[in-house]
């Protein structure tokens, strides 16, 4: 097994430890391929022995929960080191717009909690769709009484903008992190986000840093893809992403420049591209999908701790992403994508 360096783990409160690399589980859904349950608990083991203890999830994410709690279960049953104290279980909340009372949220919370065979849920992330409907204030109200009664140990945002983050830290909820999508592709998150990160302390935990796969060697140097070759949900969200972004030229210009960096480094385009999202002191994470039982990138994965990023890197990919559309004026703040 490998060890990782302890740059790879951080502090997201001084009582919750969190690797930087999260495991990210859309990848069960169901929109990225079959997932078989026996070979995806045999991977999530694989994963926190290597060092990978954090897993992002939701309700809403097919078997996700469910095989957290077999995984627990059976991680439990064996006494494996690193033990269930030392890992991290995000998962979220995602409830249609609607009138909003304390049942509806505890039971809703009860659900996810029975599913992952958890007493306290290590942080709940919560996403409301309609800032029209103010029952969205109602709700992350009746969530900080959850974590004020420690059904929730810890609570946190998924595609906020800045303005209702900074509303629920001015009512005085103790929300610590903000899930938003942040790549070289979609540095939204670096204009207004930011300086509300800096301001009350909030980190991110960023997805979205590798495009589904895009910034990667496969697509290094390739043709521009047709629908029928993005054949995930992820390649499909996020080729629409950089067509926003730029065109499919400007996009090899960027490969062509991380793959110069990460030979430097005898890294792989997507370390560049994870490196250089960590990098940045408002993120505490970024989610990297996993394909439980398809293919590991553990040990690619590892290789994001064993570098960094200097000046001149940073400068010859400013000089490709200066080339650009501007993100924040095409679809607007963090999260907006969803509203539009």
């Amino acid at each position: 097994m490998m060890k990782l360096p302890l740059e790879s783990i951080t502090n997201l409160t001084p009582n919750l430890k969190i690797s930087r690399v999260i495991n990210g589980m859309w990848q069960v859904s169901g929109a990225h391929g079959y997932i078989n349950k026996e070979k995806a608990i045999k991977s999530m083991n694989l994963h926190v022995d290597n060092g990978f203890i954090t897993w992002d999830l939701a309700d809403h994410y097919g078997p996700a929960e469910d095989f957290v709690k077999i995984f627990r279960e059976q991680r439990d049953k064996e006494q494996k080191d690193p033990s269930l104290e030392d890992m991290n279980f995000f998962t979220k909340w995602v409830p249609r717009p609607q009138k909003i009372t304390r049942d509806i949220v505890y039971n809703a919370i009860n659900i996810s909690r029975r599913r992952m065979g958890m007493n306290s849920l290590d942080m709940l992330q919560f996403h409301w769709w309609d800032y029209q409907d103010k029952n969205y204030l109602k709700a992350m109200a009746y969530l900080d009484d959850l974590r004020k009664e420690g059904i929730i140990s810890t609570l946190g945002l998924t595609n906020f903008d800045t303005k209702h983050t900074e509303e629920f830290l001015k009512m005085g909820i103790n929300i610590v992190s903000n899930q938003v999508q942040y790549s070289l592709i979609d540095r939204r998150p670096e204009q207004l986000m930011a300086r509300l990160c800096k301001k009350y302390n909030l980190k991110l935990l960023a997805y979205g840093t590798l495009c589904g796969g895009l910034l990667s060697e496969k697509f290094l140097n390739r043709s521009e893809p047709d629908e029928d070759q993005l054949y995930t949900a992820s390649l499909y969200k996020y080729k629409n992403m950089i067509d926003r972004w730029g065109d499919w030229k400007l996009f090899q210009e960027l490969l062509n420049t991380l793959k110069k960096i990460a030979l430097k480094y005898k890294v792989s385009i997507a370390n560049v591209a994870v490196r250089y999202v960590l990098e940045n002191p408002i993120v505490g994470g970024a989610i990297i999908g996993v394909r439980l039982g398809i293919s590991e990138h553990i040990e690619q994965n590892s290789r994001i701790f064993k570098f960094s990023l200097n000046q001149d890197d940073i400068e010859d990919i400013n000089r490709v992403l200066s080339k650009s559309k501007d993100l924040l004026h095409i679809i607007g703040d963090c999260g907006d994508e969803y509203r539009r």
